[in-house]
């Protein structure tokens, strides 16, 4: 191993101690061991509070920070509310206002089961049924918090990491199906400036251009806007046969992995990830999304 190795695996060697090296390791070594456990520390810091979601409602909310996204997961129903980016803008953009529809209450992050045995995993709107949250991990690198839905048929898993975040639908109510769903602005308003591409084209295409059909693996979809440097991206696990269509709403998107106009097609256990990626340009996202798979 390298000194430079080494050293970089002390915990102590992230502050003064490494002040007190520089007489004889040198300041360019120093400053590049400081930048390394500057750059180590933000790439594993994922933190947990609780508080409420202003903008949503408000709401009460967990909100996980992370180095690339701030996520409010409504205490309710179990969804996410709202998804901020690094600039603080909003992807998702729920609010509870009853009547407001596509404009507020319909948003949200995975929007999973609606009318199936119960109507779960959604933030909390006029019609979403109530599930009830468990912190089961709280870890530098990882939150866990599942969700039970009231009548004990449905669980959902939530898992925080420092690039991304995954929904694991853990239990299926018996006989019954669900889809996930990203129901929101890019970023932060829909319209004309918004666009997207997925694993099926790498063609960049107007936001109110639709998809139809099962996507081919990895199944991944993204969405960005002209004036941001990001992308929100959506990645099933699985590679599935069902179909994964997506249309355009006037105030929000209608992404649904397994769903087919209201029909829904998922039945088993099945994970889904959503983050942001720091690119606009097909070949990064496309990788990046793929390195969550590994």
């Amino acid at each position: 191993m390298t000194l430079f190795a080494a050293l970089r695996n002390q915990p102590f060697l992230c502050s003064s101690s490494l002040q007190t090296l520089a007489q004889w390791l040198g300041t360019t070594l120093v400053s590049l061991l400081l930048l390394g456990c500057s750059m180590s520390h933000q790439s594993g810091k994922v933190s947990l509070t609780e508080g409420m979601d202003e903008s949503a409602g408000p709401v009460p909310a967990y909100i996980i920070s992370t180095p690339t996204a701030t996520y409010y997961l409504e205490k309710h129903g179990g969804g996410l509310s709202s998804m901020l980016d690094k600039d603080g803008v909003d992807w998702i953009g729920f609010n509870n206002i009853k009547g407001s529809g596509h404009k507020g209450e319909y948003r949200g992050f995975p929007n999973a089961i609606h009318k199936q045995d119960g109507s779960y995993f959604h933030a909390m709107n006029a019609g979403t049924d109530k599930a009830n949250g468990e912190v089961l991990i709280e870890h530098q690198n990882h939150v866990r918090i599942a969700f039970t839905s009231a009548n004990g048929k449905w669980v959902g898993q939530w898992d925080f990491y420092p690039s991304h975040c995954d929904f694991t639908m853990t239990t299926v109510s018996p006989g019954y199906h669900y889809w996930v769903q990203y129901e929101g602005v890019p970023g932060g308003t829909m319209d004309d400036t918004d666009f997207w591409f997925n694993s099926a084209t790498d063609i960049r295409h107007p936001i109110n251009d639709s998809h139809k059909g099962d996507l081919p693996s990895p199944e991944w979809y993204a969405f960005g806007d002209e004036s941001s440097p990001r992308m929100i991206f959506l990645l099933n696990h699985d590679d599935d046969t069902h179909p994964d269509n997506y249309v355009s709403r006037p105030h929000m998107t209608v992404l649904g992995f397994g769903r087919q106009e209201k029909n829904k097609f998922l039945n088993t256990p099945k994970t889904f990830s959503i983050g942001f990626i720091e690119s606009v340009e097909y070949e990064k996202v496309s990788k990046d999304v793929a390195t969550i798979l590994n």
